[in-house]
């Protein structure tokens, strides 16, 4: 397609003072005279200015396009270890829980050892307590009864029989206190934890 010679003298005008020239299609069905060698330059540079800035745009595609995938992969990388990370504070959580339980449960049963090994200490004092007073009081008064068979004077084993009897009986009763003290005392210990 030709054009007009004053629209040619313009594109030419244009393109020197503006730098600014045809791009696109266009150029491809504009034809030059075989005689006008300027007009047939500014087709030539434009086109080859044309098929530049095609490449450049090109490229300049290509780069966002590649750009976009290593966004999305990366996005897609953010995202797994995201839900690995959700997985592992889960689980932490978890077995932070477990490991509460399971001093709880350790907790308790030192608490009902504990208790236990009073029980049985407890136990075994007053069953020596007991022995040691029945045993003081069984041969104080088998001492006293033979005094009193064999017609001896029993005015000062009575006394002592006596006294005895009422040593033994605030002893007995001062054990039993001390113990359910101690009990008593490391119960409200346990409880002000």
């Amino acid at each position: 397609m030709k054009i007009d010679r004053s629209i040619r003298d313009w594109l030419i005008k244009v393109s020197t003072e503006k730098k600014v020239r045809l791009e696109g299609n266009i150029l491809k069905i504009i034809e030059a005279d075989a005689d006008d060698a300027e007009f047939q330059t500014y087709l030539k540079e434009s086109i080859d200015q044309d098929t530049e800035t095609r490449r450049k745009r090109l490229d300049v595609t290509r780069q966002v396009q590649d750009q976009n995938r290593e966004l999305q992969a990366s996005e897609e990388k953010n995202r797994q270890m995201n839900e690995e990370l959700k997985i592992a504070l889960e689980n932490a959580e978890l077995a932070k829980k477990e490991a509460e339980v399971a001093k709880d449960a350790a907790l308790s049963d030192l608490d009902v050892m504990q208790k236990k090994s009073q029980f049985e200490l407890i136990g075994t004092i007053v069953k020596t307590a007991l022995a040691v007073i029945g045993s003081v009081g069984i041969i104080t008064t088998v001492m006293y009864a033979i005094a009193m068979f064999t017609g001896k004077d029993t005015q000062i084993i009575g006394s002592t029989w006596s006294n005895m009897f009422g040593i033994l009986l605030t002893n007995a009763f001062s054990i039993v206190g001390t113990i359910m003290g101690v009990k008593y005392a490391s119960e409200s210990q346990k409880s002000s934890e």
